[in-house]
């Protein structure tokens, strides 16, 4: 006798949903020949966790003797490859070479990975009482007494401060900014994508008295359609920044129609580089 066609559509359905499926292929390298990963990783002390670093250096830098400024940036996992990207990367190294191409401006970049699982703490200087430890002193005391020194002795670098700049989104743009504040004798610019101020309350007191120096230059932005707290909290801290007497550099950018993610920070790089380098437009 043979089955019945209900059951032989139910047993393909429980075949279909028991088996494996398929994971999604990879992404192809993106990354241009200018971008290099570093090896072996560093150490990051106090934390004792391995970090990759990516480094993109300016088209002409094998041809010249020039020295260059540098843009610390966090998230290197999605600043240049999309193969190695969460959601799709920044295009930071196509975006550069088009800057040198019509403005002549170059820099050197170095993209810090993430710490994945741990990367809400080591991109928060506080603790939060959902996330745990902030671990973000640890952090930038790797960047800048073991990172900025190796790139400095390493490569043909402007390391002052006024030639140095950390950028990033989310929590790093959190860390960005905190950084500035931080570390003002190593980083004279700041872009302060998305900053997830939402995690770290303590930011505004901590901005209350620790304004950076009227020589940095800070640029804040933020999706319209990110939430409106994000709008609120970078509204305000843009507010209180201000009213400094010897407020920094300073402007804030909305974009009514963005959202949280690469594509959008994509899109902003550019305008945050030609601002925080005083390109013309």
């Amino acid at each position: 006798m043979s089955p019945s066609p209900m059951l032989v559509l139910a047993l393909a359905w429980l075949l279909a949903a028991c088996a494996p499926t398929p994971a999604p292929a990879p992404r192809p390298p993106s990354a241009l020949p200018n971008v290099q990963v570093l090896n072996p990783p560093l150490v990051i002390p106090g934390l004792e966790r391995q970090r990759t670093l990516r480094l993109y250096l300016p088209p002409s830098y094998a041809q010249s003797e020039r020295r260059y400024p540098v843009i610390y940036m966090h998230d290197g996992q999605n600043l240049f490859d999309d193969a190695t990207s969460y959601a799709g990367e920044w295009g930071v190294d196509e975006t550069l070479n088009q800057l040198a191409r019509t403005s002549g401006f170059e820099a050197i970049v170095v993209g810090i990975d993430n710490g994945l699982d741990k990367r809400m703490n080591e991109l928060n200087p506080w603790p939060h009482p959902e996330h745990g430890a902030g671990e973000g002193d640890a952090y930038l005391n790797f960047i800048v007494e073991v990172v900025k020194p190796m790139i400095d002795r390493r490569l043909r670098t402007l390391p002052e401060a006024r030639h140095t700049a950390i950028l990033g989104s989310s929590m790093g743009g959190l860390i960005s900014h905190y950084a500035i504040q931080r570390h003002p004798q190593v980083f004279g610019k700041a872009g302060i994508f998305s900053p997830a101020y939402w995690t770290a309350p303590l930011v505004f007191a901590h901005a209350e008295r620790h304004t950076p120096p009227p020589t940095a230059r800070l640029y804040l932005y933020m999706g319209g359609r990110e939430g409106r707290g994000m709008v609120d909290d970078v509204q305000r801290m843009h507010a209180q920044l201000a009213s400094r007497p010897y407020a920094p550099a300073l402007t804030l950018r909305i974009v009514p129609k963005a959202e949280h993610n690469e594509a959008a920070w994509r899109q902003e790089f550019e305008r945050a580089v030609r601002w925080l380098y005083e390109l013309p437009n």
